[in-house]
């Protein structure tokens, strides 16, 4: 499922110092669908966030936070146990972390332990997944419509067709984008955002701190947002991929065709999509990211108007990036920098570096012992990231030398399984491609970000990088251990 692809994390301490019970704060953690760093805080120059910027103007930005696996269910599954893909053995949507840690403590299962009521309320683990440990009360799914009236019509059809064909209904998804004219409470969203000020307003004057998970569906597929949201963009002001080309030198399997969005109607199944649909899909994604941000934005004001915002952490965050048409790549699915990084953004009244950026690279393992320590509970055992906390109040402190990121992909019948393993340093992206089996490596890319930040040229041939390879090689051999940061 660019997370945040987008992240956004807020931490509010109480300002009074009393009893132990009273200084424990609450959490407000929203994850956000398929959300890349298109923000306004984020240097977005069209993106129309404005509670999100608002959020960011009171905290630290990070502007180098990476996810573990680009697709919903590996990466959320990483982050809410605090292990990486090769620990959770969540590769795709179907497989649940318990099967591999059956006895693992997630993240809010960690703070119903230490005496938390814990509530969840949209998309946190993927689709209509759960995990009943992590609740104190049964987690309320996604309700309302996905669609607008037309796009309803239009679904209803496809579904009457596809029966009539003997096809399987189940896999039609409808229309990919549409402007209705409709009130936010209408569509999925809008009702998530109600149901979370409701519980906001039940949790007001109770002595247990309360952690709140909020899951909102969008920017994800389709583009549906009410219509004001499509009139605040321009759309022939928007940007365009430029090439559909892959990445020059790059393995055949390393991008990928966008298949999620091709399943759409009106998406041709293969071959390049014409510029038209591509600027409305852009178009889509900036509205259903406003239409998003406009909820988010109801949802803290109502934290705000209870009472709660001064003793609360509220964490915001995407849970991978998204390709819009860049080298003819849509959606997720791969190791490139549009699908692995993901926003953060954090906010914390008094802390020191309140307003400010910082480049430190971060990963989305490192949320849960971050999450832990914030709130004063003890550190999560077995976890395998590291708190960053200390960048709240020193954004420019030295941090990790690496952050790795993995997504699996057929090799075709000569080569067979594989995963490619991906390091980003404050320069590069270092790609290995290695045989499922036996961990031998049949292929690797190398983007050098200072020249060519859109990783349009594979370097790892050129006999002149055959060093740097060497270095990098060796960096990614350390794994997450070899990349943590420094004592100080």
């Amino acid at each position: 499922m660019r997370t945040l692809a987008c992240l956004i994390v807020c931490w509010c301490v109480p300002s009074v110092v009393g009893a132990e019970e009273a200084k424990r704060p609450n959490v407000l953690f929203i994850a956000v669908d398929d959300l890349r760093p298109a923000l306004g805080c984020m240097g977005d120059p069209h993106a129309k966030t404005p509670n999100l910027d608002a959020l960011a103007a009171r905290g630290t930005v990070f502007d180098r936070a990476y996810c573990q696996q680009a697709v919903c269910s590996p990466s959320r599954s990483s982050l809410l146990t605090g292990r990486r893909p090769d620990t959770t053995r969540v590769y795709d949507l179907v497989t649940h972390f318990r099967k591999a840690l059956p006895d693992v403590v997630t993240l809010p299962q960690h703070f119903k332990n230490h005496g938390y009521h814990v509530q969840g309320v949209g998309k946190i683990y993927h689709g209509g997944y759960n995990d009943a440990p992590s609740w104190s009360v049964p987690w309320e799914g996604t309700k309302g419509r996905n669609f607008g009236p037309e796009g309803l019509k239009r679904l209803a059809a496809l579904k009457e067709k596809a029966k009539a064909a003997g096809e399987d209904v189940s896999r039609v998804r409808g229309l990919p984008y549409e402007a209705p004219d409709v009130a936010d409470e209408t569509l999925n969203d809008g009702w998530t955002a109600n149901r979370a000020i409701e519980i906001l307003k039940e949790r007001k004057g109770k002595k247990e701190p309360f952690f709140l998970a909020i899951g909102f569906l969008k920017p994800h597929l389709p583009f549906v947002a009410p219509k004001k949201y499509w009139d605040r963009y321009d759309a022939s002001k928007l940007p365009v991929a430029e090439s559909a080309n892959p990445p020059k030198g790059a393995p055949s399997y390393a991008p990928q065709l966008g298949g999620e969005l091709r399943a759409y109607d009106g998406i041709p199944k293969k071959g390049p999509i014409d510029r038209d649909t591509a600027r409305k899909l852009v178009h889509g994604y900036y509205a259903a990211t406003s239409f998003m941000d406009a909820q988010l934005g109801r949802v803290l004001d109502a934290l705000k108007a209870e009472g709660l915002a001064d003793n609360t952490i509220v964490i915001v965050w995407g849970d991978h990036g998204w390709h819009l048409g860049d080298h003819g790549i849509w959606c997720k699915h791969t190791n490139y920098e549009k699908a692995t990084r993901a926003a953060l953004l954090i906010h914390r009244p008094g802390q020191k570096a309140a307003g400010k950026r910082t480049q430190a690279l971060v990963e989305f393992v490192d949320i849960y012992p971050t999450l832990a320590e914030v709130a004063g509970l003890p550190a999560p055992k077995g976890a395998e990231g590291h708190s960053f906390a200390p960048l709240l109040d020193d954004p420019a402190r030295p941090w990790k030398r690496g952050a790795i990121s993995q997504y699996p992909r057929g090799g075709g019948k000569d080569i067979g399984p594989l995963m490619g393993y991906a390091l980003r340093t404050t320069r590069y992206r270092y790609v290995e491609w290695r045989k499922r089996g036996d961990g031998t490596v049949v292929a690797r890319e190398l983007y050098d970000h200072d020249t060519d930040p859109n990783e349009s040229t594979n370097l790892a041939n050129d006999p002149a990088h055959k060093e740097r390879i060497a270095q990098l090689a060796a960096q990614l051999a350390e794994g997450w251990k070899g990349n943590l940061p420094p004592k100080k």
